[in-house]
């Protein structure tokens, strides 16, 4: 079976998607520590309504009092 060329998730250079690429999905380290870095800022979010998380903090910190 043949492996799948992707694109790299930070760059876009077109990357086989095989057990011997020991950074796959990416292209290489630094565009893994990129990614790493994104998450680490909070740069990605998942969609959702901002007031779930808040009401949530609300009650933690009312049950503490």
């Amino acid at each position: 079976m043949k492996n799948p060329v992707v694109d790299c998730p930070a760059c876009g250079r077109k990357v086989t998607f095989s057990a011997s690429n020991r950074w796959r999905p990416f292209c290489s380290q630094r565009c893994k520590n990129l990614d790493l870095g994104a998450w680490a800022a909070e740069r990605y979010r998942i969609a959702g309504d901002a007031r779930d998380r808040d009401e949530g903090q609300g009650e933690e910190s009312r049950d503490r009092s």
